[in-house]
């Protein structure tokens, strides 16, 4: 009898997929909170054994790992993703960074000199992120010419 149960239940989820993608979904909305919670307090009593774990999952593919983040830092969602984590680095604020990476990207023009922008390591005309040194606050999408000058300058805010 045992083995029927499990056989029909197999075939039930192979069968109801979308059912269960869409009960899990409001579920997961109408327990966010509690889910949360518990998610925290797993995470607080397992830190250790987790990290010993995932040491040893490192140890284990470490040229797996990097083979997949060298693919990864290839595609869009990579560079965006690095783009954004070094700006944070740097110490820009911004309350919405996938916005700011969209002008970024389609800003081809200076906003203070007009000059059109190249994507690189170097010259004058690279693509910078301006932002205030004190407050953090980005400005606007510079070349590098101007970047550093208002950089020296910073009474010139934009």
């Amino acid at each position: 009898m045992r083995e029927y149960k499990k056989e029909y239940y197999k075939k039930w989820c192979e069968e109801n997929k979308e059912y269960q993608k869409e009960y899990a979904k409001k579920y997961y909305q109408e327990n966010k909170k509690k889910m949360k919670e518990k998610a925290k307090e797993y995470y607080e009593e397992n830190k250790e054994r987790n990290k010993e774990r995932d040491r040893e999952y490192y140890q284990k593919n470490k040229e797996k790992i990097k083979e997949y983040k060298k693919e990864y830092s290839k595609t869009e969602v990579g560079k965006k993703s690095n783009r954004i984590k070094q700006w944070k680095q740097r110490g820009v604020v911004c309350d919405d960074f996938d916005a700011l990476y969209d002008k970024y990207i389609n800003t081809w023009n200076c906003e203070n000199c007009n000059v059109e922008l190249v994507e690189g390591k170097c010259g004058n005309n690279k693509r910078c992120l301006d932002h205030d040194h004190t407050t953090s606050l980005f400005r606007a999408i510079l070349c590098n010419y101007c970047n550093s000058v208002i950089f020296r300058e910073p009474k010139n805010n934009i």
